[in-house]
């Protein structure tokens, strides 16, 4: 399957989910590294796994940006209220944003489902692209990477 490894991140279409919010063009995160979660509410791993584990990459302050990307490439559309709602509920200390339209920066990235991750070094190059939440695997390869990444 292709991925954007190697490749500089491609601009996003993203909209704002809490009102007056601006979304932010990828740009603005050059400098730093980069780490984006594609998520869907009605995906189990993504609500048990991948956001806890985007709040802790957050609440360590490693020096990693995280964004997240609500997208929706099947089931149901979510409203922006239950979105906002799901801040609270699931603890979400990241800003994230609704994938226009539906599951275009989704297609774009090349994504493999929810959750899908991008890690990003401070040039804007993306440096892995992964799908799952398995703590074992995909979790677990993100973790090593963020570390290589941020101890050079």
């Amino acid at each position: 399957m292709e991925t954007l490894e190697g490749k500089p991140l491609p601009e996003w279409l993203l909209k704002p989910i809490f009102g007056n919010d601006e979304v932010p063009n990828v740009a603005s995160y050059k400098g730093k590294p980069l780490l984006i979660m594609f998520f869907y509410m009605g995906c189990p791993g993504c609500k048990g796994r991948a956001i806890p584990f985007a709040n802790r990459i957050v609440y360590e302050d490693s020096g990693v940006q995280v964004i997240g990307i609500h997208t929706r490439f099947e089931g149901r559309t979510y409203s922006d209220e239950e979105l906002m709602a799901a801040k609270e509920e699931f603890y979400i200390r990241f800003p994230y944003y609704r994938d226009l339209p539906e599951a275009k920066t989704f297609n774009e990235y090349k994504a493999g489902g929810t959750p899908h991750w991008l890690l990003v070094n401070k040039d804007g190059v993306v440096i892995q692209s992964i799908f799952g939440s398995d703590p074992n695997n995909a979790l677990l390869r993100l973790d090593l990477k963020i570390k290589e990444l941020t101890q050079n």
